[in-house]
């Protein structure tokens, strides 16, 4: 059907896990719905306010954060900043009318989905994880339609108008970038065996600490490194960057903007588990060791690892253990172009790259229905 333009309002942030799940499903949109309005709602000081206004959406702010348990002045402004952000997204919802609005996670999603469902604009939750978030768990009975990446997370919700298991949504480009291309761009040699380490978009402080203590095996074997410190470990693991030398040449970078690129450059990828995450790697093909994140809700990434592990994908490292064993698997994995390949292909066994047209075609169903109802 078409006519008049849809908007279509995203909300989702605060790590890259949350955000670029929206970007894949707002590109499928775009491709799908020429000429549809797209734009995000989000937070000033997270990933999302360097990523998407450069993208050309337009983006606007909510004063929003999440719960410390601990007792701070943050923590005393948690009810005034509810108050707050609910009062800023209903006039933004009153001043752009979107046709729809779709939350994938993290704290701002919350109040801009909540005050679309009392305005009665068709709301979507997109959850990336086998274990929902607060805002998920609070939304989705509200909520027009829920899309979940695992089947057992409907246990877990609440009872809900709709649930679709479509799997997690990846960018278009995850997958299609050239090794050539990738290392250009990096500055790397394509000739060389290439390890990617990053801790998510916000960083991991032990497995930047694992890492720089291998550093000398990697440099010995002649393995170059792309490394995405994050913000808070750059300043610390800048000085183990070498850039200029022709052997071990380690790449160290606050964040990584094109992760396509990163993919197509790496031979193995060292990584925590989030959903979004593996959903990329198996999207891409790359074999894997993985480190869950040891204080995930319900350790929801073990779970996640574990799945990977059990297509023959990946390796799983606990976190406890990670200064003990990382040097040597890394190097054993980096040896071993089979085992790679075996990983690879376990890897592509689970990727769902329809996910993001999936909840994109849901998504412009729901907003043409509203738009003509």
């Amino acid at each position: 059907m078409t006519g008049r333009p849809l908007h279509i309002l995203f909300a989702g942030g605060g790590t890259g896990g949350h955000l670029f799940p929206a970007l894949a499903i707002a590109e499928e949109v775009t491709c799908m719905r020429p000429g549809t309005r797209i734009s995000f709602a989000g937070t000033a000081d997270r990933i999302e306010a360097r990523i998407v206004p450069p993208l050309g959406y337009a983006f606007f702010t909510i004063w929003i954060s999440g719960f410390r348990r601990r007792l701070s002045l943050q923590t005393i402004l948690v009810p005034l900043k509810i108050a707050v952000s609910l009062v800023q997204s209903a006039m933004l919802l009153r001043r752009t009318r979107p046709q729809a609005v779709v939350g994938t996670g993290g704290y701002v999603c919350g109040p801009v989905v909540y005050m679309a469902s009392v305005m009665g604009i068709p709301t979507v939750i997109q959850e990336q994880n086998s274990y929902p978030g607060v805002t998920t768990r609070l939304l989705a009975s509200r909520a027009t339609r829920v899309y979940l990446t695992f089947e057992e997370t409907r246990n877990l919700l609440p009872s809900t108008r709709e649930v679709v298991v479509s799997g997690n949504p990846t960018r278009g480009t995850v997958g299609e970038a050239g090794r050539d291309e990738a290392h250009a761009f990096f500055g790397t040699d394509a000739g060389k065996r290439t390890l990617l380490v990053f801790g998510g978009s916000l960083g991991a402080r032990s497995i930047n600490d694992a890492l720089a203590a291998a550093l000398p095996a990697l440099a010995a074997a002649d393995v170059q490194v792309i490394w995405q410190t994050g913000e808070q470990d750059f300043e610390r693991m800048r000085r183990y960057g070498t850039a200029t030398r022709s052997v071990g040449t380690v790449h160290v970078l606050r964040f990584i903007d094109r992760m396509d690129l990163a993919y197509a450059a790496a031979d193995l990828v060292l990584c925590r588990a989030g959903a979004t995450t593996l959903a990329e790697l198996t999207r891409a093909g790359l074999p894997s060791i993985l480190v869950p994140y040891p204080h995930a809700a319900a350790d929801h990434q073990t779970s996640n690892a574990r799945a990977m592990v059990a297509a023959g994908a990946s390796l799983m490292i606990p976190d406890a253990e990670l200064s003990g064993r990382l040097g040597g698997e890394l190097l054993r994995l980096l040896s071993d172009t089979g085992a790679r390949k075996t990983m690879a292909d376990g890897a592509r066994s689970l990727s769902r790259p329809g996910a993001a047209k999936t909840i994109a075609a849901g998504v412009i169903e729901l907003a043409e229905a509203f738009a003509h109802g």
